[in-house]
């Protein structure tokens, strides 16, 4: 069945129409004119798998990686980056519109960098290392990610070293391309002194035990110096990570205290607060926080406290009045709970950093009825993919 891609929807998937009903066709482009296997049909919708490209759309280029029509790890990278920030901005303006949120993005911050990601998650299944495969849990054997850092790219083609049968591997590298393998897999682990000798490994850690070194690095983002926990969360591209620290300095400059929410190992209020303003860091991860703490000290940040706490909680438990919060949530997003208190509390400026403009636009809509967005400006800290890091700034009305 031949079928004309009209747009891309929210996920980077093409969109087109059979019998009047929407299929979704990843690794399509507007203007294709395709053939498709139907893979999935429910009752609103249909997901097609591409068979067969009879007309390439204008837009289309041909992807630099050959594993790129089967592989789920990229979405975008069929069209041209340029291409691809349009698409962004887009994306981000239609979810605000649909959410009824009166403001219009114009700013996307590019990256200079393709081979970005300081991490990587990949999939073992009968011995095979790789991506999933679009639309399904087929992995996709692979031996290099057009978007890794090249420490990761070297030591991807010796994972099989390890004799890993069925699991999950983790790969972390850090600016000296030293590297952390995370393995969930009950296989056991042979070959590990091979890849010691060969690579600047610093750590295995199997199943949350290290079994080999150390459970941490040390990472660098323009100035500022981190200690990271295998588990910690950390941004994957520090060049974008750089603009984002530059973003909140900006809009932190006339702040007093900084209550700083899902602060991970600190990076947001030491990167992006002046040292004279008081912050209080808050995560739930015990690892994080111990990594929090030191480095405050390494970044001369003392004036700075880190609690390892449910956010949830923490409103609750605080005496100190703030004046500014920054918020970078895991993907879900803020709880309505946080979000009620955060309104109750009477704080004059957010800052909210998210990975997902769905959330993100959720929330703004609740937010929106005491706070006005004052801007909202997009990084492209995952290039060659749908996502897109997003910082809001909204001030209280009235």
């Amino acid at each position: 069945m031949e079928i004309e891609v009209v747009k891309f929807d929210n996920l980077g998937r093409g969109i087109g129409y059979l019998d009047n009903k929407i299929i979704f066709i990843p690794k399509t482009v507007p203007g294709d004119i395709v053939r498709v296997k139907i893979i999935k049909n429910k009752k609103n919708f249909l997901i097609g798998e591409l068979t067969e490209l009879i007309k390439p759309s204008k837009l289309r280029v041909k992807a630099i990686c050959p594993l790129f029509n089967t592989c789920g790890g990229c979405d975008l990278m069929h069209i041209s980056l340029s291409e691809a920030l349009d698409y962004k901005l887009n994306k981000v303006n239609d979810i605000l519109k649909k959410n009824n949120l009166d403001f219009t993005v114009k700013n996307i911050i590019k990256s200079k960098d393709t081979f970005y990601r300081n991490k990587i998650t990949l999939k073992i299944k009968d011995g095979e290392v790789g991506y999933y495969k679009s639309e399904s849990h087929e992995v996709v054997e692979t031996n290099y990610c057009y978007l890794a850092s090249d420490c990761i790219n070297e030591i991807i083609k010796d994972i099989p070293l390890l004799k890993i049968q069925n699991g999950e591997i983790t790969i972390r590298c850090n600016f000296k391309n030293e590297i952390i393998l995370i393995i969930n897999s009950l296989d056991t682990l042979e070959n590990i002194d091979k890849l010691v000798k060969k690579y600047a490994l610093v750590g295995v850690i199997q199943n949350d035990m290290t079994i080999y070194g150390e459970d941490y690095f040390m990472e660098r983002v323009g100035d500022y110096l981190f200690k990271v926990s295998y588990n910690s969360f950390f941004q994957v591209n520090n060049e974008i990570c750089a603009k984002l620290f530059s973003l909140i300095k900006e809009n932190t400059k006339d702040s007093q205290k900084v209550l700083d929410l899902y602060c991970g190992v600190g990076t947001l209020s030491i990167g992006g607060v002046n040292s004279s303003i008081y912050t209080l860091g808050v995560e739930i991860i015990p690892n994080a926080i111990d990594d929090a703490n030191l480095n405050k000290i390494i970044n001369k940040k003392e004036n700075s406290e880190f609690i390892c706490e449910d956010t949830s909680n923490i409103l609750n438990k605080i005496e100190a009045s703030f004046d500014t919060v920054i918020m970078d949530p895991p993907r879900s997003g803020v709880s309505e709970k946080v979000l009620d208190k955060i309104i109750r509390e009477n704080i004059s400026k957010i800052i909210y950093v998210s990975c997902d403009a769905n959330t993100l636009a959720r929330d703004l809509k609740i937010l929106s009825s005491h706070y006005e967005i004052k801007d909202i400006t997009l990084l492209d800290m995952f290039p060659n993919t749908e996502h897109v890091e997003s910082i809001a700034i909204l001030s209280k009305k009235g």
